[in-house]
């Protein structure tokens, strides 16, 4: 069984990666296209190279894995990787 504290300190870091997500989508939204269905898309490359982005997320790419994991956001493969996926579309669900 879990303490007290583990589940306390499991349940903050959720509410920051949480907190990430929304901050994601808000950026994706910024450096993004959105569609004619009102979703956005975002190439990987704009969110790595920016630097407002580089400054909010400490690890990026944690993020977009957390958010695909939740169905937020879509885009090829398990994990980005910069160059080689600079070009790669990240959708929003």
């Amino acid at each position: 069984a879990s303490s007290g504290a583990e589940e306390s300190l499991r349940m903050a870091s959720q509410e920051e990666v949480d907190k990430e997500v929304v901050m994601l989508l808000e950026e994706m939204e910024r450096l993004g296209t959105k569609g004619e269905d009102g979703k956005v898309t975002c190439k990987f490359g704009a969110l790595i190279k920016d630097d407002r982005c580089s400054n909010i997320f400490e690890a990026i790419v944690g993020t977009l894995r957390a958010a695909k994991k939740k169905k937020i956001i879509t885009f090829e493969g398990q994990m980005l990787l910069s160059p080689t996926h600079d070009d790669v579309d990240i959708k929003q669900l």
